[in-house]
C-alpha cells in the first residue's frame, strides 16, 4: 500500500530528489498522481491560468548539430532548406503579430551548435525591439559563452531556453555532437548572468519510463530549478534517425505524457510546465488533463520552427471549453 503523500512537503522545492524517488511518483496510481500535481500546482499558481507563449525561428536550417529528432540538422535529408538569420524589423513586426493575438512571452529560435559573435549586435535589436513591445523575451541560440550570456542579458533577454533533451542515460542515443555537461555548462552561464532559464525535453522518443524520470531528476537537481520547463512530445519528421523509429514503433502513450507532467510539476512545483512540441495531436481531453496535471504554459501560433501547433482559433476554442484564462505572472499564489 503506497504511504500517505504530504502535499505541503510536496509543494516545497527541494534540490536533493534522488532518481528512486523520481521513479516511484512514475509508478503511483495515475489518479493519485495528478490528484497530488494538482493539488501541488494549486499551491503556487492559479489553476486556470495559463500563459500563452510564441515562437518563431529566426534562423532556420543547416544547424552543425546531429540531434535525431531534429529536422533542422544538416546531417539529415528531411527537405528543409537552410536559410539566414531574419532581420530584426521582421522579428520585431512578428512579435508585435504576436502579442497582438495574445502571447505576452515572445520567443527566438537559431539553428545553431553555438551563437557566434557577429551575430550578437542583430540578436541584440531583435531583443530590444521585442521587449519594447512590453513582451516577455526568450531566445534559444545553442551554446553560449559566459561572455555572450551577459550580452544577451544587457540587451534586454528575460529567458534563455537551453533544453536538456532527455536523461543522461538516454542522450547518447540522442545527439553525439555536444555532451551533457555543455549544456549543463550554458544553462550555468545563463543563470550566472542573471536570466531566467528555460529548460526541459523531449518525450517519446524510444526512451524508457527511467529515462524519463532520469530527466526530471536532472532538472529538479540543477543549483535552481528551471523558471520555464517544457515537455515536448517527439513530433516525428520524416529523414530523422528518431524520427523514422518513432513511425516504426508509435508514439508515447497519452497517460504516460500526463504522467510525465504531473511528476515534472511535483519535482519542479514553481516551475511554469509548458505543454510545447506534439500539442497539435492532442485531443483537447489530453490537455485538459495535462492542465489538471499541472501544466499552465503553452506556445501559440501555427508553428514551431518546423512543426506544426494548434491555430490561434483552436486555442481559443480550447480556453473557452475549459474555462481558462491567460496567466498574468502579478496573480502568481503565494503558498501559505
Amino acid at each position: 500500500m503506497n504511504a500517505p503523500v504530504r502535499i505541503q512537503d510536496l509543494s516545497i522545492p527541494r534540490h536533493d530528489w534522488r532518481l528512486d524517488e523520481v521513479e516511484a511518483l512514475f509508478a503511483r496510481p495515475f489518479m493519485e498522481l495528478v490528484f497530488d500535481a494538482a493539488a501541488v500546482h494549486r499551491r503556487w499558481f492559479d489553476p486556470s491560468a495559463v500563459q500563452k507563449s510564441q515562437l518563431l525561428s529566426v534562423k532556420t536550417g543547416g544547424c552543425a548539430e546531429n540531434c535525431g529528432y531534429c529536422s533542422q540538422s544538416a546531417h539529415f535529408r528531411t527537405g528543409l532548406k537552410a536559410e539566414k538569420l531574419m532581420d530584426a524589423q521582421v522579428v520585431i513586426a512578428e512579435a508585435m503579430a504576436a502579442k497582438a493575438g495574445g502571447a505576452d512571452r515572445f520567443c527566438m529560435g537559431a539553428a545553431w551548435r553555438e551563437l557566434k559573435d557577429r551575430d550578437l549586435p542583430k540578436l541584440a535589436a531583435m531583443i530590444g525591439g521585442v521587449k519594447a513591445l512590453g513582451l516577455e523575451t526568450c531566445a534559444t541560440l545553442g551554446m553560449l559563452t559566459a561572455e555572450q550570456a551577459k550580452e544577451l542579458k544587457e540587451a534586454g533577454l528575460d529567458y534563455y531556453n537551453h533544453n536538456l533533451d532527455t536523461g543522461p542515460e538516454y542522450y547518447a542515443e540522442v545527439v553525439t555532437t555536444r555532451t551533457y555537461q555543455e549544456r549543463l555548462d550554458t544553462l550555468e552561464h545563463v543563470r550566472n548572468a542573471g536570466m531566467a532559464t528555460c529548460c526541459g525535453g523531449i518525450v517519446g522518443m524510444g526512451e524508457s519510463r527511467r529515462d524519463r524520470a532520469s530527466l526530471l531528476h536532472a532538472l529538479a537537481t540543477l543549483p535552481e530549478h528551471p523558471d520555464s520547463l517544457p515537455v515536448n512530445a517527439l513530433v516525428p519528421v520524416t529523414g530523422t534517425p528518431l524520427g523514422e523509429r518513432v513511425m516504426r514503433e508509435g508514439e508515447i502513450d497519452p497517460i504516460e505524457f500526463v504522467r510525465t507532467v504531473a511528476v515534472a510539476r511535483i519535482v519542479c512545483p514553481k516551475s511554469m510546465v509548458r505543454l510545447s512540441a506534439g500539442r497539435e495531436g492532442m485531443s483537447p481531453e489530453m490537455q485538459a488533463l495535462c492542465f489538471l496535471a499541472g501544466a499552465n504554459s503553452i506556445f501559440v501560433g501555427g508553428k514551431l520552427l518546423t512543426t506544426p501547433n494548434p491555430e490561434e482559433d483552436e486555442d481559443a476554442r480550447l480556453f473557452a471549453l475549459l474555462d481558462l484564462k491567460p496567466y498574468i505572472s502579478a496573480e502568481r499564489v503565494t503558498p501559505d
